[in-house]
């Protein structure tokens, strides 16, 4: 059996209750739901990219990266991404900065994804992102 493997990038804090920022089984690696949090800090609590949503966007992919490397993967490893805003009014602006984004990554085959919107994020959050990748 394959062992499982919890995942916290030395970016990322400790989660707040027993939960990782990814797991990776065999060749599969999921990334929990990433938000624009900063680097971490020590002694600091959480802090956002900022309050617009091209900063929070950047900040949010970053981290998932972030978990993808740190199991050993890449973009060009991950299957799907879901992404949950919390205004619909963003749809357009975050297509706009996703597609640049990964332009700039030089992805070579766009993954699955799907945009939601989400109501439930605290307070100055506007984006979420989670990923599935596949490792050969």
């Amino acid at each position: 059996m394959t062992e499982k493997t919890a995942l916290t990038p030395a970016t990322h804090t400790t989660p707040p209750a027993k939960f990782s920022h990814g797991v990776r089984k065999g060749n599969l690696l999921q990334v929990a739901g990433q938000v624009g949090f900063l680097p971490a800090v020590d002694g600091r609590p959480p802090t956002p990219a900022g309050p617009t949503l091209r900063e929070q966007t950047l900040q949010t992919l970053a981290n998932v990266r972030a978990v993808l490397e740190e199991g050993g993967a890449s973009w060009d490893d991950a299957m799907m991404i879901r992404v949950y805003l919390t205004d619909v009014a963003h749809f357009a602006e975050l297509n706009e900065i996703y597609d640049a984004y990964f332009e700039e990554q030089g992805l070579t085959e766009a993954p699955a994804a799907r945009t939601t919107v989400y109501v439930g994020l605290p307070p100055g959050l506007l984006i979420e992102i989670d990923a599935l990748a596949v490792l050969s």
